[in-house]
C-alpha cells in the first residue's frame, strides 16, 4: 500500500506561510502583484471588517480562504482594520518583478497596531495616539506612555488607582503587559483596552537600562529626572523594543523621556473624570467639556488642550501666568486676530517632523512644513511687540529656521506631488542634471515633428502620424492607400484595418533615449529628495519646540475665544481654602439649552470655618446634580488657566477634585450599584486633604431608606469631623439630614426651589438657604408621563405611610437614633452613657485605626459627654 502523498504547497505559499510564522499575531496582507491579499484566518477577518469578498483557492488540494484589495487602496483598508483592533504586517515585494525569474524577494516592512501607526487615516488629529505598557512591580507599578506620531514619551509609576487614573487620562490605544500579568491587569483595571502580551524577560531592570540609554546615547537616565522611577524605567523600556520588533527603527524625533510629576496637577480619580464628562460622555451623542471648550486652530493645539484638562494646575504662579495671557489676548482683540490667522496656516508640525525622522514623508508635506514655518515668523514678531510677559518668552523661543525654509523653496516645487514617484518634486534650477535629462525626456514633440516633417518631404506621403502604444513603442502609421511609399529600410510592426505600423532605426534610438532619460529622472529625483530628508532630521528637536510653544499660544487664544464667545470672567486664584462662586454655571448644559432659555445662575459658598459642608435637598430633575458638577468644572477650568462661567469666582487653590454621581460601568462586571457607590465613596474618604473638594449625590439611594439614611448621615459627620474639613456639597433626597445643622455647626442646609402649582410643580433651579421639605416625586412621575391609575394609588399610599409614621416620623426616628441622649444625675459605673461609650470601645479593632479615626473617636466620646454635662447644669 503506497503512501499517502502530503499536499504540493506552491513556492508563493511556501514564502507566505514562513512570513506568516514570524508574525503570527498579525494580519499578514501579502503584496501579490498589484493586490494586497489575505490568506486563510486573515481572509475571513478581513473580509468581515473590510466587506471585501471571501473567495478560496486550491492550495495542493486543500481549500483556502483568499480576500484581497488593490495595492493603491492600502489607505482606505488599513485604517479600518486597525481600528477593529488588528494588527497588521505589511509585506511588500522588495525587488522588481522583472527583474528576476525566480519568485519575487518579500519582507514585512512595516508592523503596523493600533499603538504604533504613522498613517493619517489611523490617526486622529486632535488626539495622541498613545502605545502604553505596564510593569508590575512588588509594590508599586510602572507605566509608559508614547505617541510614535508625535515623538512624546512619558513615564510614571504609583499604586494600582494611579495607573488607573493615567489609564484613563491618555486613553491609550494599546497596553502592552507581561504574559504572566494577564489576569492581573483585567482584575485591576478591566477589559477595555487593546492589549498585547510581551514575553516576560523584555520587562527587566537592565535589558529596560540597556535599550533607552542605547537609543538616547546617554551613560544613564539622570537627565530626564526618571532615575528614580525603576517601575516607569521598565515600562519605557518595553515600548521600546515593541517600536523596534513592529519594524521601527527610525526614531530620532523621540529624543526624550519625561516624568509625568503627579504632585504638580490636581488628583482627580477614574469616577470624578467619567462623572464630569471631561472628554468621554456617558451616554451616546454626550457633549463633553472639550467639545464645549476647545476652539484650539491647530492639531497641536486639540491635543495639548485635551492633556492641560486632563492634569489642571496646582501652582497658582503657572495658572495666573496662562490668565495673564488670556486677559492679554481679550484686551488686544487686533493681536489676537493676526495671530489666530497664522495658526490657521500651520500644518501638524510635531507629525509633520516625526515623518521626517521616519523617512515617511512625501514632497507635499515637506512643501506644507515650510508653509508652517513661514507661518510662525509674524507669530514671532507679534509676541515679541505684546506687554504680556509670558507671550515675549514664546517669542524668544520661537526658531525661524531660515536655512532650512530657504532650502525647501529652492529644492522643491510648490505644488509638489505627494508620492515622489509621480516626479516632478524637484524644482527647477536645483541640479542641473537633472534639467538636462528633463529637456531630453520632455521636449520630444519638437524633436517628433522635424521627424515627422522629414519623412513627410522624403516619402511623399502627407498623411504619415507619429505615435505610441505600451506594446512596441513609437511607431509610424501609413494609410494602406499610401503603403506602396513606404521605404524598405521600415520595419512593418503591426497591421490594421486601413493602415500599417512601421518603425524605424531613428524612431527606436529615440525611443531608447526617452526611456532612459525617465529612468534616470525618476531615480535621481528620489536620490535628491531621500538625502534631503536626511538632511532635514537636524531640525526635529528645534521644530518640535516651536510645536510645543504654537500648541501653547494656540490653547491660551482658545481660551481668550471661549471667553468672549460665552461671557466667561477671570478667576482670582490665592492660597486660602475658601471658594466664592457668584451667578456661576455649567458650561455644557448652558450651551444645549433651547434658543432663548437663560440658564438659571447659582452662588456656592465654602469654607472649611463656617460652612464646611452644603446639604442640598430638593425634588429629582430640580438641578442639584447640575450645581454640584458645575462647582467643579468652574475649579477645573480655573486651575487649567481658562476664565470661567461665572459673574465671578474667588477660589482658594485646590489639590483634589473628588465626585460620586451615579452608577458606574462597573455594575458591568456583577457589583450592584449600591457597592460600587460605597467602594466609590471610601475612596474618597481615604483620600481627603484639607483642600480637597468633594461632590457626592445622593449617597445611599442603592440600599434601604434606613440604611440610606444612615449612611448618608455617617459620611456627613466622617467629614464634619475630620482634620482635614474638606469643602463638601451633598445633594441627597433624604431630607432627614436636614437635621445634621441642629449638631454639626459647619453643615447648612440648602435647597433647589420649588414652586407648587395647583396640580404641577415648577422647578426654579436657583439654590437657596434651608432644607426641602418635600421629594414631589409623584410630580415628576406625572411629568415623566406615568398612566393616571398608577399616580393616583401613588398618592393614596403616601398618605397612609405618612399616617402611619405620625409624629413619630421617620425624620425624628433618625434625631433620635443619632443623638447621644444625656442620662441621670452623675458619671456612674452603670451608667447607660458609659455602658455605650464602654461598648464602643470595645468594638474598636486597635489594629487597623487609623490616627485620624482615634481623634474622631475621641471627639465623639467627648461630644456625648458635653451633651449630658450640659444636660445636668441646664437641671
Amino acid at each position: 500500500m503506497t503512501a499517502k502523498k502530503a499536499p504540493k504547497v506552491t513556492p508563493l505559499m511556501k514564502q507566505y506561510n514562513a512570513i506568516k510564522a514570524k508574525y503570527p499575531d498579525a494580519m499578514l496582507l501579502f503584496r501579490v502583484g498589484d493586490f494586497y491579499e489575505t490568506f486563510g484566518e486573515d481572509a475571513i477577518k478581513a473580509a468581515r471588517i473590510l466587506n471585501i469578498v471571501l473567495t478560496n483557492r486550491n492550495n495542493g488540494g486543500e481549500k483556502l480562504e483568499l480576500a484581497g484589495f488593490p495595492h493603491h487602496s492600502l489607505n482606505n483598508y488599513l485604517p479600518k482594520l486597525v481600528k477593529a483592533g488588528q494588527r497588521v504586517a505589511i509585506c511588500d515585494q522588495l525587488e522588481d518583478p522583472k527583474q528576476t525569474k525566480k519568485i519575487v524577494k518579500r519582507g514585512v516592512t512595516e508592523l503596523v497596531t493600533p499603538g504604533v501607526s504613522l498613517n493619517d487615516e489611523v490617526l486622529q488629529s486632535k488626539s495622541n495616539n498613545f502605545l502604553a505598557a505596564v510593569q508590575f512591580g512588588k509594590k508599586l507599578y510602572g507605566i509608559s506612555f508614547l505617541d510614535v506620531s508625535t515623538g512624546e514619551f512619558l513615564t510614571a509609576q504609583g499604586d494600582a488607582e494611579h495607573i488607573d487614573k493615567l489609564l484613563q487620562n491618555f486613553q491609550p490605544s494599546e497596553v502592552l503587559i507581561p504574559k504572566k500579568n494577564r489576569k492581573n491587569f483585567t482584575e485591576l483595571w478591566g477589559e477595555n483596552f487593546h492589549t498585547f502580551y510581551l514575553e516576560d524577560w523584555i520587562f527587566q531592570p537592565d535589558y529596560a537600562d540597556e535599550t533607552l540609554t542605547n537609543h538616547f546615547q546617554t551613560k544613564n537616565l539622570k537627565g530626564f529626572g526618571v532615575d528614580r522611577l525603576p517601575e516607569g524605567i521598565i515600562a519605557s523600556g518595553a515600548v521600546l523594543h515593541y517600536l523596534g520588533e513592529t519594524q521601527h527603527k527610525q526614531l530620532q524625533h523621540i529624543s526624550s523621556l519625561s516624568r509625568i510629576a503627579e504632585e504638580e496637577y490636581v488628583w482627580m480619580d477614574r469616577f470624578t473624570i467619567r462623572n464630569l464628562e471631561l472628554y468621554q460622555g456617558n451616554a451616546l451623542q454626550a457633549v463633553t467639556l472639550l467639545d464645549v471648550i476647545d476652539k484650539t486652530l491647530s492639531a497641536m493645539g486639540g491635543r495639548l488642550l485635551k492633556r492641560w484638562l486632563a492634569l489642571p494646575l496646582k501652582n497658582k504662579e503657572k495658572i495666573e501666568a496662562r490668565h495673564a495671557v488670556v486677559k492679554y489676548f481679550i484686551k488686544n482683540p487686533q493681536q489676537r486676530k493676526e495671530i489666530q490667522e497664522q495658526i490657521n496656516k500651520i500644518g501638524d508640525l510635531e507629525r509633520l517632523i516625526s515623518k521626517v525622522a521616519t523617512q515617511k514623508i512625501s514632497p507635499r508635506e515637506v512643501v506644507q512644513l515650510k508653509k508652517s514655518l513661514d507661518a510662525i515668523l509674524p507669530i514671532k514678531e507679534l509676541s515679541a511687540s505684546s506687554e504680556a510677559e509670558a507671550l515675549q518668552v514664546i517669542s524668544e523661543n520661537l526658531h525661524s529656521c531660515d536655512l532650512l525654509r530657504k532650502k525647501i523653496e529652492e529644492s522643491l516645487h510648490e505644488e509638489a506631488p505627494v508620492n515622489i514617484n509621480k516626479g516632478n518634486a524637484i524644482a527647477t534650477g536645483f541640479s542641473q542634471e537633472l534639467d538636462e535629462l528633463r529637456q531630453l525626456a520632455f521636449s520630444g514633440k519638437d524633436y517628433l515633428d522635424k521627424m515627422l516633417a522629414r519623412e513627410v518631404e522624403a516619402t511623399g506621403i502627407t498623411s504619415l502620424k507619429i505615435a505610441s502604444n505600451n506594446v512596441f513603442g513609437y511607431y509610424i502609421e501609413v494609410r494602406n492607400s499610401h503603403k506602396d511609399k513606404v521605404p524598405e529600410s521600415w520595419v512593418r510592426k503591426q497591421t490594421l484595418v486601413n493602415a500599417e505600423r512601421y518603425i524605424t532605426e531613428e524612431l527606436k534610438e529615440y525611443e531608447a533615449k526617452i526611456l532612459g532619460a525617465e529612468e534616470k529622472i525618476y531615480a535621481l529625483e528620489q536620490e535628491i529628495f531621500h538625502k534631503m530628508v536626511l538632511w532635514m532630521a537636524d531640525y526635529i528637536e528645534v521644530i518640535q519646540k516651536n510645536a510645543s510653544l504654537v500648541a501653547r499660544l494656540d490653547c491660551l487664544q482658545s481660551f481668550a475665544q471661549l471667553a468672549l464667545e460665552e461671557n466667561y470672567c477671570e478667576p482670582t486664584i490665592n492660597m486660602g481654602h475658601d471658594l466664592q462662586i457668584e451667578e456661576g454655571r455649567h458650561p455644557v448644559i448652558e450651551k444645549q439649552l433651547p434658543a432663548g432659555e437663560l440658564y438659571v445662575s447659582n452662588n456656592v459658598s465654602l469654607d472649611r470655618a463656617e460652612q464646611q459642608i452644603i446639604m442640598i435637598t430638593g425634588p429629582n430633575m430640580s438641578g442639584k446634580s447640575a450645581i454640584l458638577r458645575q462647582t467643579a468644572l468652574i475649579v477645573l477650568l480655573a486651575q487649567m488657566g481658562s476664565f470661567v462661567p461665572a459673574k465671578a469666582a474667588e477660589i482658594g487653590l485646590v489639590d483634589k477634585i473628588f465626585t460620586r454621581v451615579g452608577a458606574s460601568d462597573n455594575i458591568s462586571l456583577g457589583e450592584s450599584t449600591f457597592m460600587v457607590e460605597m467602594n466609590e465613596t471610601a475612596n474618597i474618604l481615604n483620600n481627603l486633604s484639607e483642600r480637597s473638594l468633594i461632590l457626592l449625590d445622593e449617597i445611599g439611594r442603592g440600599t434601604s431608606t434606613y440604611d440610606g439614611i444612615s449612611i448618608a448621615w455617617a459620611i456627613s459627620e466622617y467629614l464634619h469631623e475630620h482634620p482635614s474639613k474638606a469643602k463638601t456639597l451633598f445633594a441627597t433626597h433624604y431630607h432627614e439630614l436636614n437635621e445634621m445643622t441642629q449638631t454639626f455647626t459647619r453643615i447648612k442646609n440648602y435647597n433647589v426651589s420649588v414652586k407648587e402649582l395647583k396640580d404641577n410643580v415648577l422647578f426654579l433651579r436657583k439654590l437657596t438657604p434651608g432644607g426641602s421639605e418635600h421629594s414631589f416625586g409623584i410630580h415628576v412621575a406625572k411629568m415623566a408621563g406615568m398612566p393616571q391609575q398608577v399616580l393616583h394609588r401613588a398618592n393614596k399610599i403616601l398618605k397612609k405611610l405618612e399616617k402611619s409614621h405620625g409624629e413619630e416620623g421617620l425624620s425624628n426616628q433618625v434625631k433620635k437614633a443619632t443623638e447621644k441622649e444625656p442620662q441621670l444625675s452623675f458619671f456612674k459605673l452603670d451608667d447607660p452613657l458609659l455602658e455605650e461609650i464602654k461598648e464602643d470601645i470595645l468594638h474598636i479593632d486597635i489594629d487597623t485605626l487609623t490616627p485620624v479615626e482615634a481623634l474622631m473617636k475621641l471627639n465623639e466620646i467627648k461630644r456625648m459627654l458635653g451633651v449630658q454635662q450640659s444636660k445636668k447644669e441646664k437641671k
